[in-house]
């Protein structure tokens, strides 16, 4: 018997939340090493997953499946494609530097006070959380993914809720108000598409009499199962709304800025460069792959949604005060990119969408760990309350600098790359959304280069004055991140490479080719 790989990923960092959970009172600074520590032996474990999938191989890889709940069709399968595995990747990534960006964030909120936070507990969430998402990538059962789709809500919704951001301008009472607002409407958004989600997963097993994923797509495929055309789209609607919403798409999107405005920076991170990804990835392996022709059949009204997004959350960036607010707005209008491009039915399209992910992920931890070190020294999220930084501070400026740049898709760094196969993949079979689309990129440079320029530049304010440079554990944090930005946008191809394969499978599952050019080229 092989080894289960794809169980170890996904089981260690669980085990490892336990564990942490599980020391002392008293040495907090044991359970930050411990938890650090898992999260980088998950790193090795996800390097070799990625290090042994063969792009050229098989659609899903590494598969491992056992008998679970017989008696109701439910299995444990696990299985990657190029998609889950740059996504694991990802994910595996940016944890350790979460916790490391995160060492402070659960320390006693004021020395000798009684008032203080559960910092193993911090910690353990943060690798649970990991754990969920892990196994979500990897499940290859409806159900199974299901359980641990909704299950990441809990951990996310303490970490929202009990470890908030500790500036805020209305002192703590006001702030722990607000963080629990925060975490409830985060909650509770997600739980009603949970339990939409459920009712079309139910539904699902009823038509198809199990809940393997490439059972019931192979049986499409070769015509043994016929779903009539009203069930698949009410089946399909059940499972986007909920991937809608933790993705987030317009009008369900409001739950993001909350949640991002009330949590430290490292949480934040967690939420949209990692948890979120979970809900535009399902949109390509179940969605696509399950309900092709219902898929077909919704990508209008889904592709006027995703401009939406992108135009309205770049619109509501330019206008805010708050540093936290401003990012996750963008991240809206980035998610509405990364939508696009999965429903344009395109090659470049959707290479172009898995690309974001991964992208976005890291130019979203650069630029929202950077402006957590910054709000932690000033104790403001208030973009008015900066000025002068980059003369106090000029190494935190410049990686604030790269993160904002990547952020509005500068040519050549990453997120360059995969915007620009998006808006290529539309335009080609949808030339008007693709041409309004690119409104969101002009917004992008307004709202990124005028947080620039009114935090980092002009007089120095006396508050900023004394403000120290990143710190070596902070330069350990973001330096990586930047090179990444740096490397793929200059060289996408590793990534390409390995997602491009499963985006061809998905384009059969949806019976759908690229538009041949209306002009053919010179020989």
């Amino acid at each position: 018997m092989s080894f289960p790989l794809l169980t170890a990923t996904a089981v260690l960092p669980a085990i490892g939340a336990i564990a942490t959970a599980a020391v002392p009172a008293a040495q907090r600074t044991a359970a930050k090493w411990l938890a650090l520590i898992v999260s980088l032996a998950t790193l090795v474990l996800a390097i070799t997953v990625l290090v042994r999938f063969d792009p050229d191989g098989g659609r899903y890889q590494l598969t491992e499946s056992h008998a679970w709940i017989a008696d109701f069709g439910v299995r444990y399968e696990l299985g990657v494609d190029g998609i889950a595995v740059a996504l694991i990747a990802l994910t595996a990534l940016l944890i350790p530097f979460i916790i490391l960006a995160g060492w402070h964030d659960a320390d006693p909120l004021e020395t000798g006070s009684k008032r203080w936070r559960p910092t193993q507990g911090f910690f353990a969430l943060i690798l649970g959380v990991e754990a969920m998402v892990i196994i979500s990538f990897e499940a290859t059962d409806v159900f199974l993914f299901y359980i641990f789709f909704e299950a990441m809500l809990i951990p996310m919704y303490f970490l929202i809720g009990g470890f908030g951001d500790r500036a805020h301008e209305h002192g703590e009472e006001a702030a722990s108000t607000q963080r629990s607002y925060a975490a409830v409407k985060f909650l509770l958004y997600n739980l009603v598409g949970g339990l939409i989600m459920l009712a079309a997963v139910i539904g699902l097993y009823v038509v198809a009499g199990n809940f393997s994923l490439q059972a019931i797509a192979e049986a499409r495929a070769n015509g043994s199962l016929h779903m009539a055309t009203n069930t698949e789209r009410w089946l399909f609607l059940g499972f986007f709304f909920a991937f809608a919403v933790k993705a987030p798409l317009w009008p369900l999107h409001t739950w993001l800025p909350n949640a991002m405005q009330e949590s430290t920076a490292p949480v934040a991170v967690l939420i949209t460069a990692v948890v979120d990804k979970v809900g535009t990835f399902a949109m390509l392996r179940f969605c696509l792959q399950l309900f092709p022709e219902a898929s077909k059949w919704a990508t209008p009204v889904i592709l006027v949604l995703a401009l939406i997004s992108i135009v309205y959350g770049a619109l509501l960036a330019v206008g805010q005060r708050d540093i936290k607010r401003l990012v996750a707005y963008a991240s809206i209008s980035h998610f509405g990119f990364i939508i696009m491009g999965i429903f344009a039915m395109t090659s470049q399209g959707q290479s172009g969408a898995t690309l974001y992910m991964v992208n976005h992920g890291i130019s979203t931890a650069a630029l929202m760990l950077v402006a957590g070190f910054l709000i932690s020294r000033r104790g403001s999220r208030l973009i008015a309350d900066y000025g002068g930084v980059q003369k106090v501070a000029p190494v935190l400026a410049g990686t604030f600098l790269i993160g904002s740049l990547a952020t509005l898709s500068l040519p050549g760094l990453a997120p360059f790359v995969s915007e620009f196969l998006v808006l290529v993949g539309t335009f080609t079979r949808y030339p008007a959304i693709g041409i309004i689309a690119t409104f969101g990129i002009v917004l992008a440079a307004l709202y990124t280069l005028v947080l620039y320029q009114r935090t980092m530049t002009g007089p120095v304010k006396q508050e900023v004055s004394a403000m120290p440079d990143l710190r070596a554990r902070e330069l350990v944090v973001v330096a990586p991140l930047i090179v990444l930005l740096i490397f793929l946008g200059v060289y996408p191809k590793p990534v390409t490479d390995i997602v491009n394969p499963a985006v061809k499978s998905t384009l059969s599952d949806v019976h759908k080719k690229d538009p041949k050019p209306s002009v053919e080229a010179a020989k």
